[in-house]
């Protein structure tokens, strides 16, 4: 009886101080830090560095493929960790995403209550990242599993309106300077675009929150949205090589003519992106229409070039997705 009494009092004494015995070695990867240059990383390892890049905007890439998430702020990778996403029939949706809300003590609705730390909401269907068990392969219900020491580091430095890119393909960046008139992303409604040489601009719709456009070849049109509010659209022309849909971010850095320095952050089937410069020669657009746009450009401004059309699956109101590419989980 006396050894029964000195197994129970310590397991009391945690619930009393608000504690699960086992709950994070049964439900979390706790994750283990690796040096920067390692070739490998096996489930729940991760890196992280964001003394290389103390200060803007932070961009995440994750790949499906490879099974590894990538953070790069202001143009340089600070982080890369192993992650666990959708197993099949519950696939991780593929496209480019904002976090739409951030919960440091989150629990499913969907899932019985279960516990999703340092969850960062991608839609309010139910995807999310979130610290969760990495078995070594996807086996989620369409979120993506980080190690829980990676996904508290990872929610420090991320904000609502972060761009999320969930890939197919591997993860790939380059930086484009001067792009010229290529500026920005997102996603519209199913209303006809303006007649050619003209546009619509009300930015009092949203005076203020993050800045995004995204230029549709299919449309032949520009969106742009502030806070997630269409602020503005013009009927474009996109020419040259444009197939699939490309995510670019602005950089903190600015050129002598105020234009930023943008990062090419890769397309969500993992092709090879398009040079903006070069493009930025076949695009056909209203010069004030250009003006207000490029007035609303900071760093972390999301751009999307693609050649589908925009419709209302990409919108999630309150919040949106910028473009969905594949069928959302269950």
């Amino acid at each position: 009886m006396k050894s029964s009494r000195r197994l129970l009092l310590p397991a009391l004494v945690f619930l009393l101080m608000g504690g699960t015995p086992f709950s994070r070695a049964e439900k979390f990867t706790q994750g283990r830090e690796e040096k920067p240059l390692t070739p490998e990383l096996k489930a729940g390892d991760y890196v992280w560095k964001p003394e290389i890049s103390p200060a803007g905007p932070v961009v995440v890439i994750v790949s499906l493929r490879e099974q590894t998430l990538y953070v790069y702020r202001n143009g340089i990778r600070i982080g890369r960790s192993t992650i666990s996403s959708g197993k099949a029939g519950h696939r991780t949706p593929t496209g480019v995403f904002t976090i739409l809300e951030k919960n440091v003590k989150h629990y499913s609705s969907l899932y019985k209550g279960a516990s999703m730390p340092y969850q960062e909401r991608l839609t309010w269907g139910g995807i999310a990242m979130h610290a969760g068990q990495l078995p070594g392969y996807p086996a989620s219900h369409g979120c993506v599993r980080l190690p829980y020491d990676f996904a508290r580091k990872l929610y420090a430095v991320t904000s609502r309106g972060s761009t999320v890119i969930v890939t197919d393909g591997k993860a790939s960046s380059g930086t484009t300077s001067r792009p010229g008139l290529l500026l920005s992303d997102k996603a519209g409604k199913n209303a006809p675009p303006p007649a050619r040489g003209t546009f619509v601009w009300k930015p009092e719709k949203a005076p203020k929150g993050p800045v995004s456009i995204l230029f549709s070849r299919a449309d032949g049109a520009a969106y742009v949205y502030r806070n997630g509010v269409e602020i503005g659209r013009a009927a474009v022309t996109v020419g040259g090589d444009v197939s699939g849909s490309h995510v670019y971010a602005a950089l903190a850095t600015v050129n002598s003519d105020g234009s930023h320095d943008w990062q090419a952050l890769g397309s969500a089937d993992g092709s090879r992106s398009p040079n903006l410069k070069a493009l930025s020669k076949t695009l056909s657009i209203p010069p004030e229409f250009l003006a207000q746009a490029r007035a609303v450009v900071t760093p972390g401004t999301t751009l999307v070039i693609t050649d589908q059309p925009v419709n209302g699956s990409t919108r999630s109101a309150p919040g949106f997705n910028i473009l969905t590419a594949g069928a959302p989980a269950k």
